[in-house]
C-alpha cells in the first residue's frame, strides 16, 4: 500500500495540530512548516475541516485547531476516508482486465488493504504525536525546546 500525498500530508497536518497546545497555527504557518505548497495544505484543511477533525477560526487570533473529534480520530478511520473505498487496481479501467470475471488475486488485495486499514485502526492521532515524535514535532514548528505534546 502507498498513500497519495493528500493523504499523508493530512495525517502530518492532524499531527501538527496535535502539538499546538493554545497555539494556533494558519494554514500557511503549517504549510511553511512542512515544507510543501499553500494551495495543497489548504485543500487538505479543507477535508479535514469537512470530517470534523479540524476547526479553523477566522479573523486576529485565528488560525487551526484540532478537535476533540480529530484527536481521538482512528488513524484507519482517517486513512479510509481520504483514500476512499477503491481498489488497489483498476480491473474495470478503460481497457478492462480479461482475467476480471474468474481473478483471485482482485479479493486478495481487497483483503490486503483492508488489514493495512486495520494495522492503523489501533491508533489515534494522539498516539501518533507521543514521545519522541510530539517532542520533536514542536521544535520543527516553532514551539519553545522542551515543550511536549501534554505540556
Amino acid at each position: 500500500m502507498r498513500l497519495t500525498r493528500f493523504t499523508d500530508l493530512a495525517l502530518r497536518v492532524l499531527m501538527r495540530l496535535a502539538v499546538a497546545d493554545a497555539e494556533l497555527p494558519t494554514t500557511r504557518e503549517v504549510a511553511a512548516t512542512m515544507e510543501v505548497p499553500y494551495t495543497h495544505t489548504a485543500k487538505v484543511v479543507a477535508r479535514l475541516q469537512h470530517l470534523g477533525l479540524v476547526e479553523a477560526r477566522r479573523g486576529r487570533g485565528g488560525g487551526l485547531a484540532l478537535t476533540a473529534a480529530g484527536r481521538a480520530a482512528r488513524v484507519g478511520g482517517v486513512v479510509r476516508e481520504l483514500e476512499g473505498a477503491g481498489d488497489v487496481v483498476d480491473c474495470e479501467g478503460t481497457t478492462p482486465c480479461p482475467l476480471r470475471g474468474a481473478c483471485v488475486l482482485r479479493g486478495a488485495l481487497r483483503r490486503a488493504q483492508e488489514a493495512f486499514f486495520a494495522a492503523l485502526d489501533p491508533l489515534t492521532v494522539d498516539d501518533l504525536v507521543a514521545a519522541p515524535t510530539g517532542p520533536l514535532l514542536l521544535g520543527i514548528s516553532g514551539g519553545p525546546p522542551g515543550r511536549t505534546a501534554s505540556s
